[in-house]
């Protein structure tokens, strides 16, 4: 994928935001093939992020908002993609601005997202207690799948 497919594929903010949105430095070396969902902040806006994933052949960005306010650390708290268990710090509130004119009415849509944006990641390698008596290539499979299902409703719910 190019910088400007990924710049493109935004569809929750304006030309000019997608334009200045810091991309990963390793874009050109990307997975893209066995990538479920792309996600990272952006270092020079700390509390903006990115996800990315492909749909129907072609990839569908959206723009998040981090919380300012953190949870505490002695807090146990579950992603709500992924659905890892972290630390309260490592789980952030991200809102998305809607697409269209309801999100330039100011419409959001927000859910709990581990706060470095590494889901993907995490589907494969962090099997739940409850799961690791299974084939660990199957459990992630499946956890794999749940995350694209999830992320698909979240963009769903954005381009609503």
């Amino acid at each position: 994928m190019t910088e400007q497919q990924l710049r493109r594929s935004f569809v929750n903010c304006s030309k000019g935001e997608a334009n200045s949105a810091t991309l990963p430095r390793d874009l050109a070396e990307l997975p893209w093939e066995s990538l479920e969902v792309l996600g990272w902040r952006d270092p020079r806006a700390p509390l903006r992020g990115y996800l990315v994933v492909q749909r129907e052949g072609r990839p569908v960005g959206i723009a998040l908002r981090a919380a300012e306010s953190r949870m505490s650390a002695r807090r146990s708290v579950m992603c709500l993609l992924c659905q890892s268990t972290q630390s309260g710090d490592a789980v952030s509130l991200f809102t998305a601005r809607r697409a269209g004119e309801a999100g330039r009415n100011g419409n959001t849509v927000g859910t709990y997202v581990c706060a470095d944006l590494g889901c993907a990641a995490r589907a494969r390698t962090e099997i739940p207690p409850w799961l690791r008596e299974r084939d660990p290539d199957e459990v992630g499979r499946e956890r794999v799948a749940e995350l694209r299902e999830r992320v698909g409703t979240l963009v769903d719910a954005v381009l609503r």
